[in-house]
């Protein structure tokens, strides 16, 4: 079984990385504008380096790492050759308009992965139309090396991208910003990083595996006039989880948007 890849940007390179990890490298094409970078990634993973119309002829599963933009340009312009699934991870774009841009009819899968795919430990969102248990299988054990899977109804995808796909931006904010009021208050800059990601690591990981509430493990923090209330306080006095939702929000509204991308 064959797989190729359309696409080595950051996610696209990614996704291919974990992907060798589980079926090797030597079941891979990867295929990108920039030769140079489909040369460079497949060294490093033991793949082949191809172009579209190869893989559109040799791949059984063909993933689509292009932007909305480019989508139906490529889909028209794909000769393929049966009974092959596509798999495509451009924001905002439903099968129902893949399928219009690729003219006939197709298996597809489409994924929302997000950036921590590249330690293995990414969410890969997705649904699915017109595929078999078995293609489903293949899929799942494809991208197990990046993370998590989740299927989810294809309507609420935009919704998860809004907050798997886009959160790990907001996230690397708040890492920064505190690190930056560590720094203020006189702690090293490499050390204030450092402590600030691993806190927030080290917080997440609590989360998941106790299984509480975060509000919870927020309250088993904050003493009766301690520290960490104070400066609960004055997140909230700032509308910390106001401004944290109204990001989800925007994300959201603009993920709808560039469904709609006719350009």
């Amino acid at each position: 079984m064959n797989y190729g890849f359309i696409g080595c940007g950051n996610m696209g390179g990614a996704l291919a990385s974990a992907a060798a990890k589980a079926v090797g490298g030597e079941n891979i094409l990867l295929a990108d504008t920039d030769l140079e970078k489909a040369q460079g990634l497949a060294q490093k993973i033991g793949a082949a380096v191809a172009d579209a119309n190869q893989i559109a002829a040799e791949c059984d599963y063909i993933i689509l790492g292009v932007k909305p933009q480019g989508m139906e340009k490529l889909l028209q312009n794909l000769p393929l050759q049966g009974d092959q699934v596509l798999i495509s991870m451009a924001a905002g774009l439903k099968i129902e308009t893949l399928s219009a841009m690729l003219g006939k009819k197709a298996s597809w899968i489409r994924i929302m992965p997000n950036t921590p795919v590249a330690v293995g430990e990414g969410r890969i969102l997705y649904s699915a139309k017109d595929i078999s248990a078995e293609q489903e299988e293949a899929f799942l054990n494809l991208f197990a090396q990046a993370g998590k899977l989740y299927k989810l109804p294809e309507h609420l995808i935009d919704a998860g991208t809004a907050l798997s796909g886009c959160g790990p931006a907001f996230v690397y904010l708040f890492i920064e910003a505190l690190a930056d009021g560590a720094v203020t208050c006189g702690i090293p800059r490499e050390t204030a990083l450092e402590l600030a990601a691993g806190t927030v690591l080290g917080a997440a990981k609590n989360a998941i595996e106790s299984g509480k509430h975060p509000a919870a493990l927020k309250d088993a923090v904050c003493s009766p006039g301690g520290s960490t209330i104070e400066g609960v306080a004055a997140l909230e006095r700032n509308a910390f989880r106001g401004a944290v939702m109204e990001a989800i929000e925007k994300s959201f509204e603009k993920t709808k948007e560039l469904g709609g991308t006719k350009k």
